[in-house]
């Protein structure tokens, strides 16, 4: 069944993104997603942001996102969720954990990051994006108090390389209890190689194109998961491994 949300207020975090957050609260869980719908346009997933206030973080890439970025306060948006398997996060305070994101696969892991405060578990940020005008939310993570560790392709911000450089070179400092990643499929399975070749246990949130959002479709199938037919809207979109 799909929720009502208003939009209250709307934040520019870069050229192409904003995040929208809403006037009320959406009971979820970090790594958890949501479909949006506007009627006579279309209904897309996204992952959720944040969660009270309710928030998504959307990047201009087409014509329904173009649609959520022309919306303004007061505006509504139709939602259904929370959907999926979300992060994990240690439950003893004092426990150190990595967040590695790409691209707006940054976003989740911001929201992930509060519940880390929250429950007194430190965590440092790496942040991957093709330049400096791409890269998402570093200083909001250096706000939360972490160490945020930012590798651009061009090097116009941080170091100049992949993100996973950074995840290894930050391993090779202190290893955390486990990782959490976000980000394009081939980031992913480049932290999950590096996780499985130290030994460090990882979730990771993985993209995929969806419909349905419960299953029914078969659209967001994620070949070389856990077992084959493993769907990113109701297996995931977070694997444990």
């Amino acid at each position: 069944m799909h929720q009502t949300f208003t939009v209250a207020e709307i934040r520019s975090e870069n050229y192409r993104t904003k995040t929208l957050v809403f006037e009320r609260a959406l009971l979820s869980e970090p790594g958890q997603f949501v479909m949006a719908w506007l009627p006579d346009v279309d209904e897309r997933p996204y992952s959720i942001a944040g969660a009270d206030p309710f928030s998504m973080t959307v990047v201009a890439v087409g014509p329904f996102s173009e649609a959520l970025h022309a919306l303004q306060p007061g505006d509504r948006v139709w939602i259904r969720g929370p959907l999926g398997q979300g992060f994990r996060l240690p439950q003893q305070p004092g426990q150190h954990i990595l967040l590695a994101g790409g691209g707006y696969g940054v976003a989740p892991l911001y929201f992930l990051a509060q519940r880390a405060v929250a429950l007194g578990v430190t965590f440092e940020v790496c942040i991957g994006a093709r330049t400096a005008d791409d890269v998402l939310l570093a200083d909001a993570f250096g706000r939360l108090g972490a160490a945020v560790h930012v590798m651009t392709d061009d090097g116009t911000l941080g170091r100049q390389g992949l993100v996973t450089a950074a995840v290894e070179a930050a391993m090779g400092v202190r290893t955390p209890a486990a990782v959490y990643g976000c980000g394009p499929v081939p980031m992913l399975e480049a932290v999950e190689l590096l996780c499985r070749s130290h030994g460090i246990p990882h979730q990771l949130s993985w993209e995929a194109r969806m419909r349905c959002g419960m299953g029914l479709c078969g659209e967001c199938e994620v070949h070389g998961r856990e077992k084959d037919g493993w769907l990113a809207c109701v297996d995931g979109p977070v694997s444990v491994g």
